[in-house]
């Protein structure tokens, strides 16, 4: 069971989502965001002491106009670390968090020895672009994040049609200030130097795709593996984008073998 906490960084209150036991481990959340009954904070508890907390703009925190650019959202991650009071936590990263993540385990390598990328947005190849999240269409979203659209549809909807009025009203609210936050890092295209600094990454790394993934293709995985020096890459059959919905416990063993 995940409890919501919350703590205090220099820039604003955080909310995280705490549950599980065993090794420290802090997970971040990609440009959809996250709610405690998520299968893969579930997962992940098995076998870890799980610290999610909410990005700035997301879940119950508060935005940060302080924070400006990649630089500042990676400080500010370390911040959050910090005042959690870990030391060397196992790092998890999806999507957007995944890119966070890996400008984390960059800029201060020595303090990160194991690194999980699940589908990481942050590089940009031309020939392989990845859709604009930005003008994306509620009923465009399963298609591009889910092997199965139709289960997908459901799960993002609690069951709703994704036409529903309360759906749409309560989508509309909370992605309008989500991606405000989100902008930032990944508009107009998700891409702010990071191919550049991944040879800084000395963590033991996995970097774990869903072969059916249409938000950030897999093509992308051999290059974030090729920049990593020794990085594992798992394809998972069966699953797209939100692999950590549809697959959580493939992603939770990937991140277990890290030991």
């Amino acid at each position: 069971m995940m409890i919501l906490k919350t703590i205090d960084t220099r820039h604003a209150p955080v909310r995280y989502l705490e549950g599980g036991s065993g090794e420290p481990l802090v997970f971040l959340h990609g440009a959809g965001g996250m709610t405690a009954d998520d299968p893969v904070l579930a997962a992940l508890a098995r076998t870890h002491h799980v610290y999610a907390p909410y990005l700035p703009g997301y879940g119950e925190t508060e935005d940060c106009p302080g924070l400006r650019d990649m630089l500042d959202y990676t400080l500010h991650s370390w911040d959050v670390v910090q005042a959690l009071g870990l030391t060397d936590p196992v790092l998890v990263g999806h999507s957007m968090g995944g890119m966070i993540a890996a400008e984390m385990a960059a800029i201060a390598p020595n303090d990160v020895s194991r690194l999980a990328l699940i589908a990481p947005a942050g590089l940009w190849l031309d020939e392989h672009p990845t859709p604009d999240i930005f003008t994306l269409l509620p009923f465009e979203l399963p298609a591009y994040l889910f092997h199965d659209p139709e289960a997908g549809s459901k799960l993002m909807t609690s069951g709703l049609k994704i036409d529903d009025p309360k759906f749409l009203q309560d989508y509309l609210v909370r992605n309008a200030r989500q991606m405000g936050m989100a902008g930032k890092l990944l508009f107009p295209v998700p891409e702010r130097g990071l191919a550049e600094r991944l040879y800084r990454i000395r963590a033991r790394t996995v970097i774990v795709w869903g072969e059916s993934d249409r938000m950030i293709p897999p093509i992308y995985g051999p290059y974030f593996a090729a920049g990593i020096l020794g990085a594992r890459l798992i394809r998972v059959p069966e699953a797209g984008h939100m692999v950590i919905t549809e697959k959580p416990d493939a992603v939770a063993e990937a991140v277990a073998a890290l030991g």
